[in-house]
């Protein structure tokens, strides 16, 4: 079956399926490990590495942020391949298994969901300190000074881009190269989050790591534009989509905000504050600006959506379509 799942065949393919689902579920019911999260400990080992690296004497930034990224990344997946070809050894149930849970732990949906619901609610109590002390949580920009209107849109644009980063794009790259693929893919946007700053300590070092994550998140993002734009106002979400997205700075990013925005006939983004420096960010979407209301439509479109990914998916293998 390890073979099949990489090959196309059917036992293979209603493997990860049934995979896919299983680890949607675990990540509903558990959320992400609270102790011991294996992401933690990469960030972790990746500060050292970036610390070796700098060190190197004879290279250049840029070539110290590769070295990085190679020795952060590729042991890592090497090691994930053995422990999946290991595991398909012993019984095909332990790989069964394995697989669930490295893929379970490469999403990172209800946490999304949790943060973006930990800020709707002292909105919606009229707590504004405890709400701008929530979006700090998540976002990089200033906070201080935000009002009603930039918390929802901050909190939003997060589930909108971050549903892609967390949940779409590893579920994807499973289904094209098997957990390998997931882990692959969470370590490179794990990098790029960690060095993909342009500022003056990262702008060299972590621009291999960038323009990776940006390779890597490429189709999961127009993917999850579609999957947004399916559930609410699809002309709207691919119009805002053709005239919006290229104005963002971010090539997917943009894609996913700005459909998403246009499926909840909502506006956000706007001009913020990032470090003390007035970022004159385009709005994205359509309509009013949007309110608390839309945080949890937001989320349905992260939690909903995925779960009809996995269940067409399964539906489209069952039916002799892939």
């Amino acid at each position: 079956m390890l073979h099949e799942l990489f090959t196309g065949t059917m036992p293979g393919l209603l493997a990860g399926a049934w995979l896919l689902i299983g680890a949607l579920w675990l990540d509903k019911w558990l959320g992400e490990p609270r102790r011991f999260h294996p992401l933690a400990g990469f960030g972790n080992l990746v500060q050292r590495i970036e610390a070796f690296c700098r060190g190197m004497p004879g290279l250049s930034e840029k070539q110290q942020g590769v070295l990085g990224w190679l020795l952060a990344v590729v042991p890592v997946v090497l090691i994930t391949v053995f422990l999946v070809a290991l595991a398909w050894r012993l019984s095909p149930v332990v790989w069964f298994g394995l697989n669930a849970v490295i893929l379970y732990v490469t999403i990172g949906g209800r946490s999304l969901i949790e943060h973006a619901e930990y800020i709707y609610q002292p909105l919606q109590a009229g707590e504004i300190e405890r709400a701008r002390e929530q979006v700090s949580m998540i976002v990089s920009r200033n906070t201080e000074n935000m009002q009603e209107k930039d918390m929802v849109s901050a909190a939003i644009e997060s589930v909108l881009e971050n549903g892609n980063d967390a949940v779409f794009a590893p579920v994807i790259w499973f289904l094209i190269a098997g957990a390998p693929g997931a882990v692959l893919f969470r370590l490179v946007n794990t990098l790029d989050a960690m060095w993909g700053y342009k500022n003056e300590k990262y702008l060299h070092f972590g621009f291999f790591s960038a323009k990776i994550d940006d390779f890597l998140a490429w189709l999961p993002a127009r993917i999850t534009a579609l999957i947004y734009a399916f559930q609410g106002s699809f002309s709207h979400a691919m119009d805002c989509w053709r005239t919006q997205a290229k104005a963002c700075s971010s090539p997917n990013g943009g894609v996913v905000m700005t459909t998403g925005a246009g499926a909840l006939n909502v506006t956000i983004g706007g001009p913020a504050y990032y470090h003390g420096v007035l970022h004159e960010k385009q709005p994205m979407g359509v309509g009013p600006y949007a309110t608390a209301e839309a945080i949890p439509r937001a989320n349905r479109l992260v939690e909903r959506g995925s779960f009809a990914l996995s269940y067409l998916w399964l539906a489209c293998v069952l039916a002799g379509l892939f």
